[in-house]
């Protein structure tokens, strides 16, 4: 009951207000004098130069940036690479992710998964880099398998399998 009350009374103390409050904030001009806006900007003095730094100073200029260098690579022997592709695409390798024939991966016998190792065709000198997620080749004599796309860039795809050199990377 007493919100009720308190709630009329606010109301009739909003139409109890005069009209010039609710003009709009356009239309209210406020004087100001020209001295007092003239005198807010004052000048400023140049200032002064800044000091030397004393102490342990680095000077930027002198320190010469790192070259990278491409990972240094331990060969692991050569043998024959075969590839596999549409058969077992989509398919869980041994680390239990999908094998994508389009990535850059590989299955070796003993090489710890995610090992890089740099796969080298001798005949043509290409090179291409494959990340280890799948155990094999299977195949008797076979060293490693390649997904088709590191195949086709090394260009063993028409035999279907090639002799190729084998280098971990040091990462």
């Amino acid at each position: 009951m007493a919100n009720r009350a308190f709630r009329s009374m606010l109301f009739l103390a909003a139409l109890a207000l005069p009209a010039t409050a609710a003009q709009p904030e356009e239309t209210i001009q406020m004087a100001i004098p020209q001295a007092d806006f003239d005198a807010s900007f004052a000048s400023f003095e140049a200032l002064p130069p800044a000091p030397e730094p004393a102490g342990h100073v680095v000077d930027l200029g002198a320190i010469e940036v790192p070259i990278e260098l491409p990972p240094a690579a331990s060969s692991i022997g050569s043998g024959v690479a075969s590839y596999y592709g549409k058969r077992f695409h989509g398919r869980r390798t041994a680390n239990g992710e999908r094998f994508d024939m389009h990535a850059m991966t590989a299955a070796h016998r003993t090489l710890p998964f995610g090992t890089l190792v740099a796969v080298t065709n001798p005949r043509n000198g290409k090179t291409v880099t494959v990340r280890i997620n799948d155990r094999g080749p299977f195949a008797h004599g076979r060293l490693i398998d390649l997904s088709r796309v590191a195949a086709t860039e090394l260009g063993l795809i028409r035999r279907g399998h090639g002799t190729v050199e084998l280098a971990v990377l040091d990462r």
